[in-house]
């Protein structure tokens, strides 16, 4: 992490500054948390999330019983310089319940909440390699991951349909037919075990 032109940080009368924890492979939100003066000064130096608990009023590092470390990929403070965000790489769920992010309810339901479109690919994902790993009988997906040639083809044929939907069709059966573009290239990438996100951060190098 680079030094130059450091911005201050503006620690709270408590001496804490709150940190938000995001996927940095997949924009989800993990947690929100607080870091003091050492604990921020331990997350640079050794690269992994150290928090400061207010209720036991001391330092931990996250992961250090459950092995669900943070890998510190890049830390961005705000414009007030009163608040930070950490894109990390997790090891594992963020949660102490053991789900994957801390905001895992819906506030009207406290059910879990229906996924956003933000949230499409990371799910996708996540789902591909469940099935890669579990391999449920009869499954679609589990076929293609297991005939890539069959996924391949699917691509052919899903990207020539949705070319002709942009000419001919509604835009409805245009969207309907890119998701199928989607869905059956994130496929064809797990049947090589190549991330989506490998391929996004493709697209970030080339913005230039």
């Amino acid at each position: 992490m680079s030094k130059q032109a450091e911005v201050e940080v503006k620690f709270g009368r408590d001496g804490l500054v709150p940190l938000i924890a995001q996927d940095a492979d997949t924009g989800e939100v993990l947690t929100l948390a607080y870091m003091n003066e050492e604990s921020l000064a331990l997350t640079r130096s050794t690269g992994q999330i150290h928090y400061f608990s207010r209720s036991r009023q001391e330092i931990w590092k996250k992961g250090e019983t459950s092995g669900n470390v943070q890998r510190v990929l890049q830390l961005r403070i705000d414009c007030d310089g009163d608040a930070m965000l950490a894109l990390v790489e997790p090891a594992g769920p963020a949660c102490h319940t053991g789900e994957r992010t801390c905001f895992y309810r819906d506030l009207e339901s406290g059910q879990v909440p229906e996924l956003v479109s933000g949230e499409a690919m990371a799910a996708l994902a996540r789902t591909l390699a469940a099935r890669s790993r579990e391999k449920p009988e009869g499954s679609y997906t589990v076929k293609l991951l297991e005939e890539p040639e069959l996924a391949a083809a699917k691509v052919l044929e899903e990207a020539e349909e949705v070319t002709r939907a942009v000419r001919e069709e509604s835009d409805d059966r245009v969207e309907n037919e890119a998701a199928d573009v989607l869905y059956h290239l994130a496929a064809l990438l797990e049947s090589r075990q190549i991330s989506l996100f490998a391929v996004m951060e493709v697209l970030n190098g080339r913005r230039a």
